[in-house]
């Protein structure tokens, strides 16, 4: 009787499960059909501080978004528990973008004494990570110019301003991994919300003022019919690293992201200029 019982509980747990797929029938992987992805409660149930990306995600994806996603556990693993989050440009000891020492084909990148983190760190940190997977030679074939401008420091060891080199761009106000992905390195393409796949990068511009720099995971219809994001950055909220679900109401627009041409790492030209002022997209969620 037991194990009747046991049995019927697993078959209405893969029903629901099958029913909530059926719902949203964008929830298999497709490589941007231009449907909106949204998560299932499954995906989600780790809570903040998991170091499951891209076993989690990483099957709804192909190409280099995958990299993106074991970038992220990489740099959850420096802080389980998120290692705490800060911005302070006046501090002493100074802000850290990223809680570790961050290095690229073993040349460091960033060396403070902090252990705490901001957004714009953090998902640079995954992007970082994801190129050292992608170009295990690399180190071979990265100029110094690049390197330098890769670089989250002067070097002096003090803080690089918003707009200078590549990090400068990636950390300016506004829709920093489209001024340095697209325009500066051209690493990357812009694409729209209703394209946003796991491991693609976007900047938030919030309805009550400032930004947001994070690695999309998802979109989740919750059982009020409400929509969300689901997204990994630094962040208050998580202490530092972690996995977010907004509310879409909070939201004015996006400027989402991908990494499709990481290539231009090792040609493209550091003295390329860019503009801030280019316009966000609003979110229009469809069934």
């Amino acid at each position: 009787m037991k194990k009747a019982v046991i049995c019927l509980i697993i078959l209405l747990l893969v029903a629901a499960c099958a029913n909530e797929r059926t719902k949203n029938p964008s929830h298999k992987a497709e490589t941007d059909n231009g449907k909106f992805f949204f998560l299932i409660k499954e995906d989600i149930k780790n809570g903040a501080h998991h170091t499951s990306h891209s076993e989690i995600f990483g099957k709804y994806v192909e190409g280099y978004n995958k990299f993106i996603l074991e970038g992220i556990d990489k740099v959850q693993k420096t802080a389980p528990e998120g290692g705490g989050y800060f911005i302070g440009i006046k501090a002493d000891p100074p802000e850290s973008p990223l809680g570790y020492k961050l290095k690229l084909f073993g040349r460091t990148l960033l060396d403070l004494e902090r252990k705490t983190s901001y957004c714009s760190g953090s998902t640079y940190g995954a992007f970082i990570e994801a190129l050292n997977m992608i170009f295990p030679g690399g180190a071979e074939r990265l100029s110094d110019d690049r390197y330098e401008s890769l670089r989250m420091q002067e070097p002096d060891g003090g803080r690089r301003n918003d707009g200078v080199k590549f990090w400068g761009k990636w950390n300016d106000d506004g829709f920093g991994t489209q001024f340095a992905l697209v325009q500066y390195s051209g690493m990357g393409e812009e694409i729209k919300p209703s394209s946003a796949r796991p491991g693609d990068f976007v900047n938030i511009s919030w309805k009550n003022g400032g930004g947001h720099s994070v690695v999309f995971l998802g979109w989740r219809r919750d059982e009020e019919n409400q929509d969300h994001i689901v997204y990994w950055s630094s962040q208050k909220g998580t202490d530092g690293y972690g996995d977010q679900v907004v509310s879409l109401e909070r939201i004015k627009e996006v400027k989402f992201v991908r990494l499709t041409n990481p290539e231009k790492l090792f040609s493209f030209d550091v003295n390329t200029d860019y503009t801030r002022d280019i316009p966000g997209d609003e979110i229009i969620m469809t069934d």
